[in-house]
């Protein structure tokens, strides 16, 4: 039987009970979720009226209008998806998870603030330094170190997850 689930068996109904453990991982996935919407939403704000203060022509792309997409994609999207997967796959079972969680989002804080920065700096015309994409780089290598420990985090949950008899007879 899984350490992170129970699974009960009521009037021949499969039902599952979330333990302590899982609950929290799936508080911690719901927190991060809030946050980097609201720190997404504010980015997209902070975009619109800085480019206006600076006059900034409209509609020209650059680093700062990226800020708040990809805040709001690898922070709430993702997260949203991977707090599904542990509802269903109780990826924090693994010691992975942790490791994912924290190294993604340490990826995902690293490379929103370079884009920021790096954005500042265009609509007011200054010089970049190679430091800033030094810095954006280490992030996203973070982030793509968090989606292979993610990766692992569920392969080892499918394969811990038991194939029910009657689900086998049928593939058969």
């Amino acid at each position: 039987m899984d350490l992170a689930r129970r699974v009960t068996a009521q009037a021949g109904i499969m039902t599952v009970e979330t333990l302590p453990a899982q609950r929290s991982a799936q508080l911690l996935l719901l927190r991060a979720v809030a946050v980097y919407t609201v720190v997404g939403l504010a980015v997209g704000l902070f975009y619109r009226e800085f480019t206006k203060a600076n006059g900034y022509p409209e509609g020209l792309m650059g680093q700062l209008g990226l800020a708040h997409t990809h805040i709001l994609t690898l922070g709430m999207i993702v997260l949203l998806i991977v707090l599904a997967l542990e509802k269903v796959f109780v990826l924090s079972s693994s010691r992975l998870f942790r490791w994912f969680f924290w190294i993604y989002n340490a990826g995902v804080v690293l490379t929103g603030a370079m884009l920021i920065w790096h954005g500042m700096l265009q609509v007011q015309d200054l010089e970049s330094s190679k430091m800033i994409a030094g810095i954006a780089g280490l992030g996203h290598m973070l982030v793509g170190a968090g989606f292979v420990l993610l990766l692992l985090s569920l392969r080892t949950a499918i394969r811990r997850e038991p194939v029910r008899q009657e689900a086998a007879r049928q593939d058969a």
